[in-house]
């Protein structure tokens, strides 16, 4: 097997589970790794393969994985980084429940289960576009089937989906936390230069309101939810979107993995900041206009919470941002060196808009019966 040998796992392993799941075939079985996140401890690898004249991706799910801290992966059903999860969601049929709606998940065209207690997936392997060169309009047609799809399908309650997922993420995130008080840390270069005035304030405070947005957000109408959702992971099928990655999927905030969407889309790169406001309203729209689609008749309100108290998500990554601005700064998947300069501009700006979700949020819910939020800083 030619390839990423090492990683990708014993040759004669993969070569049979090919032949196996892929049918007979002619010359040599190749693996390349795909670009995913290789801290993470729940993922041995990703790699496309081609057997003859067939392919597939082949995602190999671990607990063995040398992973510490965050990223460890978790024996608890319930955890947000649940090792065996993404089979689950596969075996279940539970990746495939958007798709009258237009969102699907890659086929799964077989599941092994190693002796070394891995499990392997063995997916279709989508040609498509990548969500990461779609336009602007393509992401907020994506938005449309999100919200028709969360409207139609009940909330779930599997024993292995997540739940608190929020709260559990965040809490994960603790690197920099010290430096929200810093002034020196507010000083540094790439820091002054590129994060907006007035951003420090919004950013302690919304670090201070953290328990009133997380029950906001535990309190607000539930949908099934990827968690997950942003452009590197979907693809164009046609006129369909395919997910990728059901490895976080729980319970989730009606309006959540849109508000998941939208700034991810920024921070790594995909659009630009400046589009932001304008491309986020175009999407929440399309995704209310997706939920009345389906038949759901929630108040508005609630959505336009769930979107903008989502905010609270990121509260981890204003820290990171202080604790990181003397390091290299690295592409997702830490493969290539991205412009110091532009990441900070363009993820500063993005913070500041979520600054104003986070206003809009602390406004809204009173006159949805939810308790004000603190005071702040």
């Amino acid at each position: 097997m030619t390839g990423n040998r090492q990683a990708a796992g014993d040759t004669d392993v993969v070569h049979a589970e090919a032949r196996e799941i892929l049918g007979p075939f002619t010359g040599p079985v190749s693996a390349t790794s795909l670009t995913h996140n290789p801290k993470n401890g729940v993922t041995a690898g990703v790699w496309s393969v081609s057997a003859g004249d067939r392919t597939a991706v082949l995602k190999v799910l671990t607990r063995t994985k040398n992973a510490t801290g965050r990223w460890a992966a978790s024996d608890d059903p319930r955890h947000w980084n649940y090792w065996h999860r993404e089979a689950d969601v596969y075996d279940s049929g539970l990746a495939q429940t958007w798709q009258p709606h237009g969102i699907r998940a890659p086929r799964l065209l077989g599941r092994v289960q190693r002796a070394d207690g891995d499990v392997a997936l063995w997916l279709e392997q989508v040609r498509g576009e990548p969500g990461t060169a779609w336009p602007l309009a393509r992401h907020v047609e994506h938005a449309r089937r999100l919200g028709a799809a969360q409207g139609a399908a009940p909330a779930r309650d599997e024993p292995w989906l997540s739940q608190r997922f929020l709260r559990q993420y965040i809490g994960s995130n603790t690197r920099g936390e010290e430096l929200l008080d810093d002034d020196e840390a507010w000083q540094q270069p790439l820091v002054r230069d590129h994060f907006p005035p007035g951003l420090r304030q919004a950013m302690v405070r919304l670090h201070h309101d953290r328990e009133w947005f997380l029950q906001i957000m535990e309190g607000l109408p539930r949908v099934f939810s990827h968690l997950d959702q942003w452009p590197a992971n979907v693809r164009s099928d046609g006129p369909d979107s395919v997910l990728f990655d059901w490895a976080f999927a729980g319970d989730g905030a009606l309006g959540e993995d849109l508000g998941n969407y939208l700034p991810d889309s920024v921070f790594d790169l995909f659009v630009p900041a400046a589009d932001l406001p304008g491309h986020a309203m175009r999407a929440y729209e399309a995704y209310l206009h997706g939920l009345r689609e389906s038949g759901s008749r929630v108040d508005e309100r609630l959505v336009r919470l769930g979107v903008c108290a989502s905010a609270v998500k990121y509260d981890w990554l204003t820290a990171l941002m202080l604790a990181r601005a003397s390091e290299q700064q690295l592409d997702y998947g830490g493969e290539r060196g991205v412009s110091a300069e532009l990441r900070y501009r363009e993820r500063g700006l993005t913070l500041a808009f979520l600054a104003g979700w986070a206003a809009e949020a602390r406004a809204l819910a009173p006159e949805l019966g939810f308790p004000k939020a603190p005071s702040g800083r």
